[in-house]
């Protein structure tokens, strides 16, 4: 009975007329005289009221450039306003309280759907629904939910509406397939009150009770609105339509002016499709590759995807997937990226003003996320490569309640290496496979979870019998929970591994296996508040248990004569909490501050041996050894990492910003290469050596033109870094009993400016930056035998002083598009054997100062074609074509320079990775 007086009370209030210049119900007709000059609406209204009952509902800001010019003599009011409105985009209706609500954009009705009291149609209460297949099914569906949910008033929490403040929260998702829009802006434009979607689409708005309009923005989605009626606390889920715009656009112009509004500095944001633009070797999309062409991003060499973030080095990099620590993010020395593309969502580098969240190193956080899996139907994509192949799935598990996702990649790359003209090529054989899972189940509107698992592998052996294997193990189960619309937890718990085996069989006498493995356990508490919308508050707590097995080299066999050796296991435990706090002061500026604090505890069982003071440490110098048992603390280091970041906005377009951070970093990683190797390995801090420790300060200004269409920013550092980890020359790092003999505890100091200007829309798109930054080292503690240079500063292994790089993309038409990349950096310091010389009848040489020339510079070309299918709705499947050219002008640029001692000389060599240019056709697919 009470559904029935409730549908009875709304077709009362609903049945009026409605129309351009319709009025809802027969009654005597006001009339009006006056003459108008090209008056300004506002003012036309108000004369208008001064003569007739009738009373005007506008937004102010909307007709602000309208103006009046007509002559009445006792006209109908309602014709008056038609005759007003005539030529613009405006509409008006009118009710039976002589009220006129004159609107923008499409045609207002004030009238039930016929359809209304039918169960399960969309216009019908909540209540009413029936189990039918939700509007998403159909595009026509989709879009006649969009429309009828951007007229529709929601009614928020219970009683009346009078003065006060409330809290609405809720999600933000794709309406095809009930994923989280992440980053998506939720704003107020009248009060200008905002906020954005965190990883889960979470947000909350604390907003004075009554009637509101509120914008939502997002990447990849269609600007869309909701009415709301805020009596009192509570929930508003809201799906939005995907936006597949035909210009493939670098950013989406819902984020246009992020640049200049964002609190965060040094922040890089990049979605799938716009590294999906960026050509590559083997024409597969490599995330490593896309970030390495963002300014202050470098590598030490081609087919390297080792990061080098503003002077650090590669182990200053915190590289999260789902929240898991990843070690080695490539696959096959450094070619590809460890991670499959089809998965991805969103990867955010943050390069300064790190939130205080993150903790562990010094430089960067690169932070990958996957997406949740399709809710509504069974998907998948995939694509096939010269190299790889690759397949995803997904679908929902209990619909709209929880989703899978799956994807898997493998190479099959022999068949290439049998084919080069090179011998000892076409003896090697590589592959790598990855893996990788998430499932999430919504259990109810407070309680969601979500897991997510990842295994990557590789093997080759290139030109010998040596057999290299290593793989990345993570695993990660999170509960995220709502206490109220105002706080949510999430409680994660983690596992890392990483490991590598390398063995020779072929010589019996020598067959060996040498084994590396580092395990991290972690347990990790975060909580966000939104006590106002001037505040937000994170804080949290976490705690990492490292197992370090530091190497082993084992006998192969019952011939082999190889000494077994056995390091002895390391074992840490780090710990911190947290706490930061954005404050908006007034509506230009905006403070955020936070305060981490770390605990570090190197424990047994474990011998720490004791060195002559004053002496170089060595084995002939070890004065004692003093024994740890297990669980023992044998070393301990902690103290505060502050973030401060601060944002000034000068005008709508442009912005000054500011941010220093600390940062401690408790593992090392140790490598006698200068790229990243799958042997190197990483050690923790203990007695001997301290944890790394860097000061990082920035200023930046940004601004936007022509209606924020085009981006610019510069960012200028400085950061000092000390107790990071050098090495000795002709220091042994594999299987060393006394490690901290043969490295030491250096200084360091990097510095720079960054330019760039984006692009973001239209058929030409794409970004250029530039980047000068020193990258200096110095080691002047200890002996004089231990310091290098004479205890001068000289430039680290990645020191590369200019870099530019263009990212261009042009669309011809819907599916023809062409990208082209272009990138040139300083090459490399290098030291160099300067002379030859003869010592009791032994030959020696001489080298240079450490690092004290370059190798040549390094410039490249890359240009892709991109083949769209047909754009019907309705196919089995979509695909596309991607043809490209990676190196397009053939340059042999210096991977290594290396030297041979021949015949009585010493020659020098240069190895290049990719000397010509390089081809290459993707298949790509999803359905």
């Amino acid at each position: 009975m009470m559904h029935f007086y409730r549908r009875l009370l709304l077709l009362l209030l609903c049945l009026t007329g409605a129309g351009r210049g319709v009025s809802a119900q027969q009654r005597p007709l006001d009339r009006v005289s006056g003459r108008f000059d090209h008056t300004l609406f506002i003012d036309f209204v108000r004369q208008l009221e001064t003569q007739v009952p009738t009373r005007f509902f506008f937004e102010e800001a909307a007709v602000d450039s309208v103006f009046v010019t007509l002559e009445a003599r006792d006209e109908p009011v309602e014709a008056v306003v038609t005759r007003a409105l005539q030529g613009t985009a405006f509409s008006w209706v009118a009710d039976e309280e002589h009220r006129i609500f004159i609107t923008a954009g499409p045609r207002i009705s004030t009238e039930l759907p016929a359809d209304f009291f039918r169960p399960g149609t969309s216009g019908a209460p909540a209540d009413l629904a029936s189990d039918e297949p939700p509007p998403a099914t159909t595009v026509a569906g989709r879009a006649r939910y969009v429309r009828e949910a951007e007229v529709r008033l929601y009614e928020i929490g219970a009683g009346g509406s009078g003065s006060g403040r409330a809290t609405l929260a809720g999600h933000i998702r794709d309406l095809k397939s009930g994923e989280p829009t992440i980053g998506a802006t939720i704003y107020v434009g009248a009060t200008g009150v905002g906020t954005s979607t965190d990883q889960f689409g979470y947000y909350s708005l604390t907003l004075p009770t009554g009637r509101h309009e509120l914008n939502i923005r997002g990447i990849g989605i269609k600007n869309t609105r909701r009415q709301v009626m805020l009596r009192s606390s509570g929930k508003l889920e809201i799906e939005v339509e995907e936006d597949i715009t035909p210009l493939k656009e670098v950013v989406i112009e819902a984020e246009k002016d992020k640049n200049v509004s964002g609190m965060q500095m040094g922040l890089e944001k990049l979605d799938i499709k716009t590294m999906r633009q960026v050509p590559t070797a083997f024409g597969e999309t490599d995330i490593l590759r896309v970030v390495l062409t963002l300014p202050g991003v470098k590598s030490v060499g081609e087919g390297s995807t080792g990061l080098n973030v503003r002077g650090g080095g590669t182990d200053q990099n915190l590289i999260l997937f789902n929240g898991t620590t990843i070690y080695n993010p490539s696959h096959l020395f450094g070619f590809f990226s460890a991670f499959n593309p089809d998965i991805l969502q969103t990867v955010e580098l943050y390069k300064s003003g790190i939130p205080a969240k993150y903790g562990g190193r010094l430089s960067s956080v690169l932070e990958i996320k996957t997406r949740e899996g399709n809710k509504k139907k069974l998907a998948g994509s995939g694509g096939i490569g010269p190299l790889t192949s690759r397949l995803t799935l997904e679908g929902p598990i209990v619909k709209d309640k929880s989703a899978f996702i799956v994807s898997g990649r493998a190479s099959y790359s022999d068949w290439l290496l049998r084919r080069l003209d090179n011998s000892s090529f076409r003896q090697s054989a590589a592959a790598f496979s990855d893996v990788s899972a998430h499932v999430n189940h919504q259990i109810n509107e407070k309680n969601t979870l979500y897991a997510t698992g990842y295994l990557s592998s590789d093997r080759f052996r290139l030109a010998s019998d040596t057999t290299y294997q290593y793989q990345n193990r993570t695993a990660s189960l999170k509960w995220q929970h709502n206490f109220s619309n105002q706080l949510y937890g999430v409680l994660t718990g983690a596992y890392s591994g990483y490991a590598y085996d390398i063995s020779s069989e072929k010589n019996p006498v020598n067959a060996s296996r040498l084994q590396y493995d580092i395990n991290q356990n972690s347990l990790q508490a975060d909580f966000s508040y939104f006590p106002n919308a001037k505040h937000t508050i994170d804080f949290g707590v976490s705690s990492l248990f490292y197992t370090i097995s530091p190497g082993s080299l084992l006998p192969r066999g019952e011939s082999s004569l190889i000494a077994r050796k056995v390091l002895p296991r390391e074992k840490a435990l780090e710990s911190a909490l947290y706490i930061s706090d954005r404050i908006d002061l007034t509506q230009r500026l905006s403070l955020s501050l936070g305060l981490r604090y770390s605990l570090f505890q190197a424990l047994g069982p474990r011998d720490v041996y004791g060195y002559d003071p004053g002496l170089p440490k060595s084995t002939s110098t070890i004065a004692d050894t003093t024994r740890y048992g297990s669980g023992k603390v044998l070393a301990t280091y902690h103290g505060p990492e502050y973030r401060v970041s601060a944002r000034y906005s000068l005008s709508e377009n442009s912005s000054v910003k500011a941010s220093f951070n600390r940062t401690r970093q408790y593992i090392h990683q140790l490598s006698n290469t200068a790229s990243v190797s799958p042997a190197d390995i990483w050690k923790l801090s203990d007695s001997h050596v301290r944890p790394q420790v860097g000061d990082q300060v920035s200023v930046g200004y940004y601004r936007n033109f022509k209606a924020n269409t085009i981006e610019t920013s510069v960012e200028t550092y400085y950061k000092s870094l000390r107790d990071f980890v050098d090495y000795k020359s002709g220091a042994t790092l594999l299987l060393n009993d006394h490690i901290e003999t043969d490295i030491v505890n250096a200084l360091g100091k990097a510095y720079g400016v960054e330019l760039m200007v984006k692009k973001l829309t239209g058929k030409l798109n794409g970004w250029v930056s530039y980047t000068y930054s020193r990258s200096l080292v110095q080691v002047n503690a200890g002996t004089t035998a231990e310091m290098i240079n004479g205890g001068r500063y000289y430039p680290s292994n990645f020191d590369k002083p200019h870099d530019v790089t263009m990212i261009g993309n042009y669309r011809f038409s819907r599916r023809f598009s062409t990208s082209l990349n272009f990138t040139y950096s300083t090459g490399r310091p290098i030291t160099l054997p300067l002379a030859k010389y003869y010592v009791a009848n032994s030959l020696r040489v001489y080298y240079s100062d450490r690092n004290a020339y370059r190798v040549p510079d390094y410039y490249r070309a890359d240009l892709a074609l991109n083949i769209e299918g047909n754009h019907k709705v309705k196919k089995l499947a979509h695909s596309s074509w991607t043809v490209g050219v990676y190196n397009l002008t053939g340059r042999q640029n210096p991977y290594s320079i290396y030297f041979k001692a021949e015949e009585g000389k010493i020659n020098g060599y240069k190895l290049s990775i990719f000397g010509r240019p390089i081809p290459t056709v993707t298949y790509n697919f999803r359905f």
